[in-house]
This record gives C-alpha cells, sequence and structure tokens, in this order.
C-alpha cells in the first residue's frame, strides 16, 4: 500500500463492485476508507465466490485495506450516526440512491464543502446492473459467432465506474482546494457504458455506416489478428499492430513469399495497412492457420518472441494463478492475513511507484472490527456512550 493519499479519508457506504472499487483503489493508494455496511454485512457480504464457511473470497478482496464501521441502518440512530461520519470527514462514496438519508442535500446541511461522489445506475436514478447495461449498448450483439448474443463474464462497466468515481473523488477534492465548494458528483454506470462506446468511435461508426458491425468471433476488428492451433492442439491468440511486428510475423512462419502472392493477385499492399491485412483476411488467414499448424506452441512462441510478436496461448484461470511471472513472482502479489482464514496471493496497488515501497498488501477487515476506534476517536463518543449503543444493537463490532 503507498502512501500517495494518506492524508485522505473517506466514509464509504456502497455494496458490489462499482463503488467498493472505487474505494479500494483509494484504499491501495493510502487513503483512510472506512466502510459503513448494516450489522451482519450488507448485500454483497456473502457474494460468491464463497468458502466452504460461506466466507466471500469476492468481499475480501474488494475491501483491503479499509476499515469496517457496522451500524443498524434500519434505526434512525444508525442513519443519524453515519451522517455524521460522513459530516465529520468531508468526503463521502457511495451507491446508495439520490434520495434518502443520504442525500447530498441532506447531508450537507452543516457542511457545504462536502463532496459526495455517487455511483448510479441509470441518470435517472433508476437501478441498473453491469450485466444489463452492457445488453443495453450493444456489446452483447457484437461478440462471439452470432447469432445470439454472448454476455461478458467480466463485469467490465463496473470496474470503469469504479476507477472512474475514484478519478471523480480526486478532480472534486483539487477542486474545492481551489475554490473551497463542495458538492456532489454523481457517475451513472450507464453513461459510462455508452460514453466508453463513444469514445471509441462505435457511436460513430455505427451512425455513419448505419448499420451494425459484423460478428467477428475471435478476430480483431480492423486488425489482423485472430486464434489460431499449433501442431500440438494449443490455441494461441496472435495479433500485430506495427509493420515490423507483421514482418517478423512472415518470416517467423515462413510465408513472405505466400502473402506476397495474395498482394499481387488483390494489388495491395500489407506491409503498413492495418485496414487491409484486415479486409483481406478471407486470403490470409488460410495461410497463417496452415504455417501455425505445421509448428509446435514451444516453436511457435520462440520465434515469434524473438520477432517481438504479439502472442498468447489461451488457458484457464488456475493455470493463470498458478503463473510464476503473472502471479508468482509478480511484486503486486504478496500474502495478508485473511479473515476467511484462506491463504492466497492478494494483489496489492497495480501502479509502479519507483521513489516508494509497495508494501504488502493488506487485509480486508471483519464486520464492524473498526466501528469502536472510528466512532470514539470521530465522533467523540465516550466509552460508555458506546457501549450502549452496542448494547441496544445500534453498533456492530466484530467480537
Amino acid at each position: 500500500m503507498y502512501n500517495l493519499l494518506s492524508s485522505l479519508s473517506v466514509i464509504e457506504a456502497s455494496s458490489f463492485v462499482a463503488s467498493p472499487s472505487a474505494g479500494l483503489y483509494c484504499a491501495q493508494m493510502g487513503a483512510e476508507v472506512i466502510r459503513v455496511d448494516q450489522i451482519g454485512g450488507g448485500p454483497d457480504f456473502r457474494r460468491w465466490p464463497v468458502t466452504a464457511n460461506n466466507d466471500s473470497l469476492y468481499w475480501e478482496n474488494l475491501n483491503r485495506a479499509k476499515k469496517s464501521v457496522a451500524l443498524d441502518l434500519g434505526e434512525p440512530e444508525g442513519r443519524e450516526l453515519l451522517q455524521r461520519l460522513v459530516r465529520q470527514t468531508g468526503q463521502f462514496l457511495t451507491n446508495f440512491p439520490v434520495e434518502g438519508f443520504l442525500g447530498h442535500a441532506k447531508l450537507a446541511e452543516g457542511r457545504a464543502d462536502l463532496i459526495t461522489v455517487r455511483v448510479m445506475g441509470w441518470a435517472d436514478g433508476s437501478p441498473a446492473l453491469d450485466y444489463t447495461v452492457n445488453n443495453a449498448v450493444g456489446y452483447p450483439m457484437m461478440t462471439g459467432p452470432g447469432p445470439e448474443p454472448v454476455n461478458h463474464v467480466l463485469p467490465a462497466w463496473d470496474l470503469l465506474t469504479g476507477a472512474y468515481a475514484a478519478f471523480a473523488l480526486l478532480a472534486a477534492i483539487q477542486r474545492r482546494t481551489a475554490t473551497g465548494q463542495g458538492g456532489e458528483v454523481r457517475i451513472p454506470l450507464s453513461d459510462v457504458a455508452i460514453g466508453t462506446v463513444a469514445n471509441l468511435g462505435g457511436i460513430a461508426e455505427v451512425l455513419y455506416s448505419g448499420e451494425n458491425r459484423p460478428r467477428l468471433g475471435n478476430a480483431v476488428y480492423g486488425l489482423f489478428g485472430r486464434d489460431f492451433v499449433t501442431a500440438d492442439g494449443v490455441r494461441t491468440m496472435l495479433v500485430v499492430v506495427t509493420p515490423r511486428q507483421w514482418s517478423n510475423l512472415l518470416i517467423a512462419l515462413g510465408i513472405t513469399e505466400a502473402v506476397s502472392i495474395v498482394e499481387a493477385q488483390r494489388s495491395v499492399s500489407f506491409a503498413k495497412d492495418d485496414g487491409l491485412r484486415f479486409a483481406n483476411r478471407d486470403a490470409l488467414f488460410p495461410i497463417f492457420e496452415a504455417a501455425v499448424g505445421a509448428k509446435s506452441h514451444a516453436e511457435l512462441a520462440a520465434t515469434l518472441d524473438a520477432g517481438g510478436v504479439v502472442h498468447s496461448s489461451y488457458r484457464t484461470m488456475l493455470e493463470a494463478a498458478q503463473d510464476p511471472v503473472m502471479v508468482g513472482n509478480n511484486p503486486i502479489f504478496g500474502t495478508a492475513i485473511n479473515p476467511s482464514g484462506v491463504s492466497y496471493p492478494a494483489a496489492g496497488p497495480f501502479a509502479s511507484v519507483p521513489q516508494l515501497e509497495r508494501g504488502a498488501p493488506q487485509s480486508a477487515p471483519r464486520n464492524g472490527q473498526h466501528s469502536e476506534q472510528v466512532l470514539t476517536e470521530r465522533l467523540g463518543l465516550s466509552s460508555g456512550e458506546f457501549a450502549a449503543l452496542v448494547d441496544s444493537g445500534i453498533v456492530g463490532t466484530a467480537a
């Protein structure tokens, strides 16, 4: 964990992926992130994957390096404690609804410079999930060979929204530092999704052409890229993005002459044009299929690596988890004491800051582990007042 944000404290009241990942990124950069949940855990506290004891490995890893306060948010006293924490801290990250006891206007009473970053589903406040937003923007109809839509397994829009929320929080803090003004930043999952489609040229593409992009299976749109199978049955993805890679790939596979024949027949040159390679894939793919199919994967990988050609074989997630380069010797991973009691490599911050020590990944908290510390230090509760709140069921502790 870095100390780049060591002067920042954030109250987080959220669940599932987008909002908790924003808090995680801040915590991994050194911020004090205090996650406030219902006593016993929020709606994502048992989210799969889980252990045999029903401990969520998902929750355990999205909440590393955070502190945990447990309150009964169904009771007015519990809600008031959360409101007081938000006002006292000044920075709030949530995916709770716009209206209600965590509305920004309500929270900003007595704290005009409060910053609230609110992750939403749709911009009008109606609910949405990554899996429904993805359908709405059209990617499942472009994924796979067709004709049926193919959903993503990766919750890409949740993760992008979480990263954008962390960025937006720091941007709002920068504005407050310059102007003294707080305010609310709303980040709809749907807008992150459709805005990203637009940023990648997708909106312009379909409106300009008047039609949808064809289904390509594993081929890469606009580039020479596809999966091929080696002589020993290893499926490998090849992608070419530079003229040098293209030239080296032809040499490595020994197909320079065969490709030259296609160029002559079609009066084109593939040397410097990604689009032409893609447009003529019907003639090029069979040549590559035969060349790759004549080599073992070890032989192919050695020749491609020597030529700087981008490639990777397909493998399972278990194989990736056991890989010494991606996980075993990767400095982003380390060990931590996990509430589940399960031992495995835990991820820390992804960024590398040469001037700073990355440090070991931090543990996730147990529900209510820091209730006493946070409420007594931040709200000035006496030990007697805290004990009374615990006895009345308003505050929960890890014990």
